[in-house]
This record gives structure tokens, sequence and C-alpha cells, in this order.
């Protein structure tokens, strides 16, 4: 049999890149060179929530679980996607967007572990334009989870409002995180996946609130 296809859903760590208002910015240098070490080797400066990345819910819970305690598992598996077309600048969108993006135009009582959300802008991503990214209503993550999703992905820096100056309120992320789930961001290249994916967060071995994470999904 032969091995599935592979699509990477990261966006690629680059000098410099784009990160989250008040991130750590991202600088990748060399730090020794072949010619003159015989061998090379970059030095990286980057926060734990560089591009395509996971949320532990250490990230916004005092005592919440870090990336250490987050099992891989809970990163491979299922996934229902939604793509949404349409949205506005800042928009809000709920169950009803969400609904409307799959089969029957009805959300399942049950859905898989997994679900990642297009809004379409990830094509942003690196312009200034990706602040003003579409949003997922409170209510709806509430309701994603009851019907069993654990890990919410996501195609923006936050599934929460996001301004250039940042911001401090973060209702979904203290829903999903609050209640031990996991948050990935800035899923990349979701154009033309089906309606139910097998996906696959790897993130780095890091025991802090989140790590960066190579994002595939697995097609037949």
């Amino acid at each position: 049999m032969p091995p599935p296809t592979v699509r990477d859903l990261s966006h690629p760590i680059v000098d410099a890149m784009t990160v989250y208002p008040g991130d750590p910015p991202v600088h990748l240098s060399p730090a020794l060179a072949i010619g003159r070490d015989g061998v090379a080797v970059t030095a990286l400066g980057l926060g734990s929530h560089t591009g395509t990345h996971v949320d532990a819910p250490a990230h916004v819970i005092a005592g919440g679980r870090t990336m250490a305690e987050v099992a891989l598992d809970e990163l491979v598996g299922d996934a229902v996607v939604f793509h949404l077309d349409g949205l506005a600048d800042g928009q809000s969108y709920g169950l009803g967007e969400l609904a409307a993006a799959l089969p029957g135009r009805a959300l399942p009582d049950v859905l898989p572990p997994i679900a990642i959300i297009d809004t379409g802008w990830w094509r942003w991503f690196g312009d200034e334009h990706a602040l003003r990214h579409p949003s997922l209503d409170p209510a709806a993550a509430a309701e994603l989870v009851s019907r069993g999703v654990h890990v919410l992905a996501v195609d923006t820096l936050s599934p929460d409002p996001t301004d250039a100056s940042g911001t401090t309120s973060f209702p979904v992320h203290e829903l999903v995180l609050g209640t031990d789930h996991l948050i990935v961001e800035n899923v990349a290249g979701i154009e033309g996946l089906p309606t139910r994916v097998r996906v696959g967060f790897f993130p780095l071995r890091l025991g802090v609130d989140g790590a960066p994470v190579r994002a595939v999904a697995f097609l037949d």
C-alpha cells in the first residue's frame, strides 16, 4: 500500500517573520559557518508562540498543563474542516457560519477531536491585514468543545480578536484552554482540504506554555 500524501499546513519560520503583537521578534543568524568552522549552525531567537504553533493550557491558565504534559496523541487524529467564505475584516463568526460550511448545513451532535477553521486569512500572514482577522464567537467555541472537539485550530493569529497593540481579553482562549483543551494558531495551506481529514500537529518538545509545530494533513 502506498504511503498517504502529506500536505504541510505550517508557515515557515524565517528571520523577522510576523508574530502576535508584543511577542518576541524572530531572529535567525549564522552562529557557525562551514568555511570558518567546518559546519553550519544557526542561532535561533524566537518566542514559544512563533508561526504555526500550539497553545498549552498554561498559556493563559495559572497552573495549567505545559507542553511537557501534552501527549502527542492529543495532537494527531481525525479533524473536521470548516471552510468559511466571505468573512469581513474583524467579523465575529459563530455556529451559523460553521454549520453552513458542512454537508447538510448542520453541525453534527458529535464532532471529531480536532476542528480546523479556514477563514482564508492564512493568505494574509506576513501582511498588516493579518491583524484584522475574523474571530470566533466564544459561545460557538463552547459548543464545539461540548460536541467533542479537543483541539481548536485556526488559520489566524488568534481565535480571539487581535489589534496592533495586542489584547488582554482572551475569552476563547480562556474557555478552551481553561477546560484543559488545546489551541493551534496560524495553520496554513488549508484551501481544498476535505471536510474530514486526518491531521497531525508535531510540536518542539518544550516544557513551556506553547511550541511551534509542523502541521500536516494526511491525504489518501
